[in-house]
């Protein structure tokens, strides 16, 4: 279910203080967060974000086609990986 439009779009508020703080100085800086259920907003635009996936933070840099979708979804948190070729015990 969608969040409701009366509401205003789900952030955390030391990642909103973050952003802030370095739109002020002008500056550029990787930010880290665990907050994967936050809403990319237009403000984050430009910025580069390292999101948790489990094991470690993978830095991603938001752009303006990112808007409205959340953090979480941009860092997979499965690394599926493949038989090795030159093993002969997996083919029978």
């Amino acid at each position: 279910m969608a969040r409701s439009l009366k509401k205003n779009p789900f952030v955390v508020n030391h990642l909103l203080r973050k952003i802030d703080k370095i739109n002020k100085k002008g500056e550029k800086e990787i930010i880290v967060t665990w907050s994967r259920a936050s809403t990319i907003i237009p403000t984050m635009i430009g910025h580069t974000i390292a999101i948790h996936n489990g094991k470690e933070h993978l830095p991603i840099y938001i752009t303006d086609h990112m808007v409205g979708h959340k953090l979480g979804e941009f860092v997979p948190t499965l690394n599926l990986r493949e038989h090795a070729k030159s093993d002969t015990r997996s083919r029978r």
